[in-house]
């Protein structure tokens, strides 16, 4: 007998608590597996699926495709091609995606104190410290772009009145920064966590800024020179 012949419309999935409640309505939508950490990656920006793939080690590509096309279809991500010479399919959040961003960052500094010791089984990437980080500096009051460089990688993010604008973070070096942070991974976890503040980590010597701004002379905590 012919097999028969399956539709092309993929089916639509039941993922719903049927719970009368915002939390509820709010795990509907992120509360697979992966869907929370794919929003991690976006936040920086568009990106295609084979970066996303390799920067979410573990995740299976039927896992990986079937989140996206959820989160399409729940108005998180878009997908769209980007103008020649790129001509790259990539995907992005839209504006009640990018609305996540408080919560992965509650959710970063809920977390952070689990982060005592690296497991031998643990992957890392340069970017996944931005939001512990970017939770810690949020009272910065000078305008402009923060380079983060760590033995990892480097990573940049809009600090002060800046800091709306765009995404939340980007990946690599910054094309232009206003300072540059100089640290290691568990320093930039203990201001995270809100153990010291940048200009304690300067002064103890665990950190360096480099800039002469005002951006960057604030993050050293230097004080203003008298007329």
């Amino acid at each position: 007998m012919p097999r028969q012949q399956q539709s092309a419309a993929r089916p639509v999935r039941r993922r719903s608590y049927d719970q009368f409640c915002a939390t509820a309505r709010a795990l509907d939508s992120v509360g697979d597996r992966w869907t929370l950490l794919i929003v991690r990656e976006l936040l920086a920006g568009p990106r295609r699926y084979t970066d996303l793939h390799a920067d979410l080690p573990g995740v299976s590509t039927d896992v990986l495709a079937s989140r996206l096309k959820d989160m399409e279809q729940g108005g998180l991500a878009v997908r769209r091609r980007l103008p020649p010479p790129a001509s790259a399919v990539v995907y992005e959040l839209t504006e009640h995606g990018r609305g996540l961003l408080p919560v992965l960052t509650a959710l970063a500094g809920w977390g952070a104190p689990a982060l005592t010791e690296r497991r031998p089984t643990d992957a890392v990437r340069a970017h996944w410290f931005a939001l512990p980080l970017l939770r810690a500096l949020d009272g910065l009051t000078h305008a402009g772009v923060v380079e983060v460089r760590l033995e990892e990688g480097e990573f940049h993010f809009r600090a002060g009145a800046d800091a709306a604008a765009g995404d939340a973070y980007g990946y690599g070096p910054a094309e232009h920064a206003d300072a540059c942070l100089v640290l290691d991974s568990e320093l930039c976890l203990a201001l995270g966590r809100g153990e010291l503040t940048p200009a304690q980590a300067v002064e103890e010597g665990r950190a360096e800024v480099l800039g002469d701004g005002p951006l960057a002379t604030e993050l050293r905590g230097d004080r203003p020179a008298r007329p």
